[in-house]
Formats: structure tokens, sequence, C-alpha cells
């Protein structure tokens, strides 16, 4: 438990530089996704000792199936915001409204993509406190696809707009 909190404490120490700036404008998406990754983090250093213990349990298997599901939406989202989205500086400042692959039917596949490896991480080893970190993680990720929709709106108005209204947040035709 002692090398969990350890570690922990160094990549909380390591999202901090990295999100420094935005930790400095709570106005930001990013604000709220430095938290969104600290409740991950949590859950990963929480169920750490868990990862590989019954690996063919049901858990386990719903587990791994959200971690691979986590990691292809990542990857598939990346791909289209560099290729479509034509970003001038860092991947999330795109300087058009990606439309296709996933994108066509959720707005936020890579915060969606957090949320499917939270709660596949959540699922190594279920537990009150891992309830907690992936209710947090849940409502932070929730909190940045908002903010990050008004950043968008003021960049690209109207088309974003429409695209809003033609998709959903994270569920395809639900959420």
């Amino acid at each position: 438990m002692a090398l969990e909190l350890i570690v922990f404490v160094l990549a909380s120490a390591g999202l901090v530089v990295v999100f420094a700036d935005c930790l400095r404008d709570p106005g930001s998406h990013g604000f709220y996704r430095f938290f969104a990754f600290e409740a991950i983090l949590g859950l990963v250093m929480l169920n750490a000792a868990h990862w590989f213990r019954d690996p063919f349990s049901t858990l386990q298997v719903i587990s791994w199936l959200l971690l691979a599901s986590s990691l292809a939406l990542a990857l598939h989202g990346f791909h289209l915001l560099r290729t479509i989205g034509k970003p001038d500086g860092p991947i999330e400042s795109t300087t058009e409204v990606v439309r296709s692959g996933a994108y066509r039917y959720i707005r936020h596949p890579l915060y969606g993509s957090l949320l499917l490896g939270a709660w596949g991480v959540f699922l190594k080893a279920p537990s009150p406190v891992g309830v907690l970190l992936g209710l947090l993680a849940t409502g932070f990720l929730v909190a940045t696809a908002r903010v990050e929709e008004g950043e968008n709106l003021s960049k690209f108005g109207e088309e974003y707009a429409s695209y809003m209204r033609e998709t959903r947040m994270f569920i395809p035709f639900l959420f």
C-alpha cells in the first residue's frame, strides 16, 4: 500500500505540472479534466493489486472489455482529431469540427474512452471507495465536456450548435 501511495503522489505531481496552466483557469475544460484524471489515477492505485487476480471471472472479463474498448475509442478519436480536425497546435486545438467516425454519433469520444477506462478499472476490485472515485471521474468528465462545448460554441458558432443537435455527448442516441 505504501508503494501505491508513493506512485499516486508522484503521478499526481506530474499531472499538476502538465495541467498547471489549466489549474490557474477554473473556467477552462482542462481544469475539470485534471480532477477526472486524478480520480482515475486514484482508481488505478486503489485496484492495482487486483489487476490480474482471477483473470477469467465475470468482472475481470467485463473489465478487460471496457479497457480494450477505451483504448480503441481513444486511438480512433485521436486519429480523427489529428487527420480531420486539422489542429493548429495541441491535438485539441482543431480548426475543423469533426463529424465522422465515432464523432458522427458522439461529441466526446476521448472523454467517453476515459469513462470506459475508469469503470473498467473500477471493476478490477469494486469497493465503496472505488464507486466514489468512479462517480467523481464521471462527474468531472461531464463537467469537462460541458465546458468544452461552450468553448467550441464560441470557436465554431452555429456549425457546432448544429452538431450538438445531431449527436449525443457520450452514448450514441441516448446521452
